[in-house]
Order: structure tokens, then sequence, then C-alpha cells
């Protein structure tokens, strides 16, 4: 059994395949991620769970070389310009730092990033190059 990092991250398909879900304002069209209870744009509170993209563009990267014991390093994070709108974070695995480019294409991958002490997948997200994804 698997377990999400936040659990309002995620919706799971009739096919077992979890994916990202956001925000949609009704009113304005406006889309966020994490998901909201009150639009950020007009402030309407008429918002829908939508589920997002999970193919998009790298705004921008940083490689970080220094972190907590828990996150070995280097490891890269990446912004990601997803085509409703929204911007993420994320760190970018399956690619070394001279081969990330601002503007490349990449998968959001809801997958396994660690196990929980019941010994639980714990699900999360993570950018992988879009010719690099991996195949469940």
């Amino acid at each position: 059994m698997a377990v999400p990092l936040r659990p309002w991250l995620f919706q799971i398909d009739a096919q077992g395949a979890w994916h990202l879900v956001g925000t949609r304002c009704r009113a304005c069209g406006a889309h966020f991620f994490p998901r909201r209870a009150v639009c950020a744009r007009c402030l309407g509170a008429d918002v829908e769970a939508v589920r997002l993209s999970a193919e998009g563009i790298l705004y921008t990267y940083t490689v970080v070389h220094q972190s907590t014991p828990e996150f070995p390093t280097p490891y890269i994070l990446g912004y990601v310009d997803l085509p409703e709108g929204v911007r993420l974070l994320a760190p970018m695995v399956g690619v070394e730092a001279d081969q990330v480019r601002i503007g490349m294409p990449v998968r959001v991958v809801v997958e396994p990033v660690r196990t929980d002490p019941e010994g639980r997948a714990v699900m999360g997200y993570r950018l992988h190059r879009l010719a690099e994804v991996p195949h469940g």
C-alpha cells in the first residue's frame, strides 16, 4: 500500500495511477497548486479540484550542494511551467546537471520518494527529462 506525501496533492484514477491535483477558479479560470479554498486572482470561493497536466517546460533550476542530512547532495531542484499556468517546484531526477537546460520539456511523475516507518511507499512528485520518463 502507498500513502501520499500530503493527501491533498494527488488523486488516484480508476486504473490506480496517481496524478497531481490543483484548483481551478470557476469565476476567472485561474489554476493553482497546491489546492486552495479561495482564488488568489479574483478572491472568488467558487473553486474546484482539477487534475493537472503531467508535462511542462522547465522554467529554471538550481543545483543544491548543501542541504539537511535527509537529502544527499548534490541534487537538482527545478521549476516547471504547466500548460494550466501553474508553476511548481520539484526535485529533478535521472539527469545530470550539465544535461539540464532551461526550456527543456519535462514530465511530472508521481512516484515513491521514500518509505515510511510502517514500510509503506510514500508517494511524492519529481521531474524527469521527457525523453527518460520511467514506464509503469
